[in-house]
């Protein structure tokens, strides 16, 4: 959970650096930094634990494959 939260952090840094490039508006930065990387952060997150389940299904051993979901 620690990884997400830090890669949220830089996220929104750079999210909100590369909007007020773009827009000079400290308004659209922040809103675009605050939905943006919440966005992508649930999405890491998730696909995190696919591939956690996925490598566990891969080392499970009996060799038969394990349901994702």
């Amino acid at each position: 959970m620690l990884k997400t939260l830090t890669f949220t952090l830089m996220h929104f840094c750079i999210a909100f650096g590369v909007a007020y490039a773009l827009t000079g508006s400290v308004t659209v930065g922040g809103l675009v930094a605050a939905v943006e990387p919440l966005c992508n952060s649930v999405g890491f997150y998730v696909h995190e634990k696919l591939w956690q389940r996925l490598e566990r299904a891969r080392d499970k051993p009996d060799g038969r494959s394990q349901s994702l979901w």
